[in-house]
């Protein structure tokens, strides 16, 4: 079972094309845990937010609960619960440049002040901003989750969006790291400065050295996070056709050269094969294109969801599709 294979782990990445159904397989993933006692957090990286639709509820940038012991299973004795949030990008960017702002202002000498916040303001529209400020958002949702729950699942933005949000923690821990080292020589000049009778910004030396640091060690755990496969799985979300599958593969490729670990394939609204001629004839279609992605992808679970009836909207119809996420793998 997809469930059970997900049970050890504390994060979960849901992933795939766009309107595979990528949100309900997240969401009733994460359903499913709670029905086993599980504390889980979603949250939604996609800036196209679905998951207040699919619960049918407000959700917003901090986190509310979406289902608790009395939306599980009747009689079940569970404990656990969802909660879900949607990283508001515009908020987080803001949120990320005002604190940036503050620590400038801080650590600056008042005559860089309007330079600085000249640089802020273009820095708003720069290519990198809103990634870097989003996983930020990211980071902080793992440090949650280890505090707070059991399992944290990220419903992602389509392939290539999670792909250089994924490739960012080493990236910009490389950066901090340049950074420091920058700061290491400008620090011994310093030093030797004061020596011969110079001014100091002892002080403000070591802040700047601590807030490089902390940033440094929170992209650094993160990065130690999502490619550490006993605490973290990527799976992949899939419909049986050309394009989807073609993504899938290459995704799986990339996810694998970054060190992330692919822990299942999901093969979402599959034909029944009993339902008539046409869906028959689509069924053995649908068989056709993934046995060609068994051949480049061969050894990781491939789970199949059928097409079901009805709206994938609210908790008793993700519980419905949470029950199917448990099929023995090909």
């Amino acid at each position: 079972m997809l469930l059970d294979l997900i049970t050890s782990r504390r994060a979960v990445f849901v992933g795939g094309k766009g309107g595979v159904g990528k949100t309900s397989v997240a969401a009733a993933l994460a359903l499913g845990r709670a029905r086993s006692g599980a504390r889980v957090l979603l949250v939604s990286t996609d800036p196209a937010h679905n998951l207040g639709h699919l619960w049918g509820r407000p959700v917003g940038d901090e986190p509310v609960r979406l289902a608790g012991p009395e939306d599980l299973v009747p009689g079940a004795g569970t404990v656990g619960h969802v909660d879900g949030l949607e990283i508001d990008p515009e908020r987080t960017v803001e949120r990320h440049l005002s604190a940036v702002a503050e620590t400038m202002r801080r650590l600056l000498p008042e005559r860089m002040h309007a330079p600085a916040a000249r640089h802020l303001q273009l820095a708003r529209q720069a290519p990198g901003t809103h990634e870097s400020a989003v996983l930020e958002r990211v980071a902080e949702a793992v440090e949650l989750g280890e505090e707070a729950y059991d399992l944290v699942v990220f419903d992602t933005a389509p392939s290539g969006h999670t792909l250089r949000l994924l490739a960012l923690p080493e990236q910009l821990a490389s950066w901090t790291e340049a950074l420091l080292a920058n700061r290491d020589r400008s620090e011994r000049f310093g030093a030797a400065v004061r020596g011969l009778g110079g001014g100091g910004e002892t002080d403000r030396d070591a802040e700047l050295r601590r807030v490089l640091l902390r940033r440094r060690n929170r992209f650094s755990r993160l990065r130690e996070v999502v490619t550490d496969p006993a605490r973290t799985g990527f799976v992949l979300v899939l419909t049986a056709e050309p394009l989807p599958i073609a993504e899938t593969t290459e995704v799986y490729e990339k996810l694998t050269g970054l060190g992330v670990d692919v822990a299942a394939l999901v093969a979402n609204r599959r034909s029944p094969a009993d339902a008539g001629e046409l869906l028959d004839r689509r069924r053995r279609q649908e068989d056709e294109h993934l046995a060609r992605l068994r051949q480049r992808v061969p050894d990781v679970p491939l789970f199949d969801v059928p097409l079901l009836p009805g709206d994938l909207v609210g908790t008793e119809a993700l519980a419905v599709l949470a029950d199917r996420l448990g099929p023995s793998p090909s």
